[in-house]
């Protein structure tokens, strides 16, 4: 049987090596924020003949506005969000739009968007993941009452989503640095979306493990934790990828105002899978342990 538990420090290791560097990245050049977390300018504009909403997206990427947000407003109307820009800038892009087009539009309404409301959602975000967080501990408490410090379960399945939510964060930093990569709305929307999804992988693990325990498997924790983590390795990795799969084909074939989404999803699950399998079992062995090794000294330290 595969020891997936006897290699833990490897696994700690290979989190603390995407882990640190993504911290540095984020202490010295933080994410790099898209369109919805500056300010930027919006409008809604109106086209004399219909045109699709693909190929308003994709002249205004060969405008090189690739990050702009377009939203069809009824009949040959469209919201664009776009970084803020000029009356001149406005005013070119208008005529460059016309042309590429090859039509008459006319902006109905023009203003400036400030980032007042991303940062609200940002708030609103963190708010949302420590209540999950605090519900996910008690549940997780209380549906493993049963074992010896429920608690413990719920901790170590709280770090090991803390886990999966940096590794996702620091890499969008250091992809910021490195590639340009920014972040919006939506991956906002693809954070809160791995939660849910690294939880339920840490779950099915945990449930293995319990279930090894009442069937009295082995006295050592560590062969009862390693056991249920190989018989949910096939679970995992078959779920785990024909999600990925699809994710990839998204990202692929995808338009480019999803891209951020599917990229956080595609880091999120993929980092789901590993530390279900390699991060939180690992974890709960080594509290374990560790309380065993101090039960153990507690003897002879009174002997001595």
């Amino acid at each position: 049987m595969i020891d997936l538990v006897g290699k833990r420090n490897w696994f700690f290791l290979i989190s603390a090596i995407v882990i640190i560097p993504g911290i540095i990245s984020l202490a010295v050049f933080g994410l790099k924020p898209g369109v919805d977390f500056s300010s930027g300018t919006a409008m809604t504009v109106h086209f004399d003949k219909a045109v699709e909403l693909s190929q308003v997206r994709q002249e205004l990427t060969n405008l090189g506005y690739d990050q702009a947000i377009v939203q069809p407003a009824g009949g040959n109307d469209f919201f664009i969000r776009l970084p803020e820009m000029s009356t001149d800038q406005t005013t070119q892009l208008k005529d460059k739009l016309q042309t590429g087009l090859d039509t008459t539009l006319s902006i109905s309404s023009l203003y400036t968007v400030s980032p007042i409301v991303a940062a609200g959602t940002v708030r609103n975000t963190v708010i949302a993941v420590v209540v999950a967080a605090v519900g996910i501990l008690l549940y997780i408490s209380w549906a493993f009452r049963k074992m010896p410090k429920p608690i413990r379960w719920g901790t170590c399945a709280i770090i090991a989503l803390i886990h999966d939510l940096i590794v996702v964060i620091a890499v969008f930093s250091i992809l910021g640095w490195v590639a340009n990569v920014e972040v919006d709305a939506l991956f906002v929307t693809g954070v809160l979306a791995v939660v849910g999804v690294s939880v339920n992988n840490i779950v099915v693990v945990f449930d293995r493990i319990r279930e090894n325990m009442k069937r009295g498997v082995s006295r050592d924790f560590e062969v009862v934790a390693n056991y249920g983590i190989v018989e949910s390795l096939g679970r995992s990795l078959n779920t785990g990828l024909a999600t990925l799969f699809v994710i990839v084909a998204l990202y692929i074939l995808g338009g480019q105002t999803t891209r951020t989404l599917v990229l956080a999803l595609l880091i999120g699950i993929a980092t789901g899978i590993y530390s279900s399998l390699c991060i939180a079992g690992q974890l709960l062995v080594v509290w374990e342990k560790g309380l065993v090794k101090r039960k153990k000294e507690a003897p002879s330290l009174a002997q001595g």
